[in-house]
């Protein structure tokens, strides 16, 4: 039997590239909603500010059609803004990642918030264990990648001894499932 083929912009539950949690959906484990909220609270408090203070000292230069300290500000602000919002959206929306619900399926199915280990039989490399984390929290360097990333996509539903296969941007390869905790 042919192993399934998981493509980065599929939907596992119903095959279209919708997303299997809804696109308003944000699901964090705890803490990554207080990392979440932390950054919200430093952008509102000191980088606002930062930004206020670099715009009005720009601003005394006099002459703003040529002033690239306002320019930089006036940017540097529209970023802050942008993200103060974005992360305003993301905690609204958050869904927190019940930790006892993780502890319940341990050791059966992979999903958000297991940690599993994987052999990359393409390759043939040394077992890997990444956990699975929403969107917001991925961070390859740590070990933690996306539910919506080819391979976070390809192993959600998968138990131990299972094989897949991922179409990434590297190319087809080929996964088997060790471990999942």
């Amino acid at each position: 039997m042919d192993d399934p083929i998981v493509t980065a912009d599929e939907d596992l539950s119903t095959g279209n590239g919708s997303g299997a949690f809804g696109d308003d959906q944000t699901l964090v484990t705890k803490e990554g909603l207080k990392q979440l909220k932390d950054e919200l609270e430093n952008l509102k408090t000191v980088r606002r500010q930062e930004v206020a203070q670099r715009l009005k000292e720009a601003i005394s230069y006099g002459d703003l059609s040529e002033n690239s300290e306002y320019e930089e500000a006036k940017n540097e602000q529209a970023f802050v803004e942008g993200r103060i919002l974005e992360l305003e959206q993301k905690i609204k929306n958050a869904k927190i990642i019940s930790e006892k619900k993780i502890a319940a399926h341990a050791s059966k199915q992979v999903e958000i918030g297991s940690t599993v280990t994987v052999r990359n039989k393409t390759d043939n490399h040394d077992p890997e264990s990444y956990t699975i984390v929403g969107s917001t929290e991925a961070s390859p360097l740590d070990h933690k990648i996306s539910n919506e990333s080819p391979i976070g996509k390809a192993l959600i539903g998968k138990v131990k001894g299972d094989s897949v296969q991922v179409a990434t941007p590297a190319g087809m390869l080929k996964y088997e499932v060790l471990k999942v905790a």
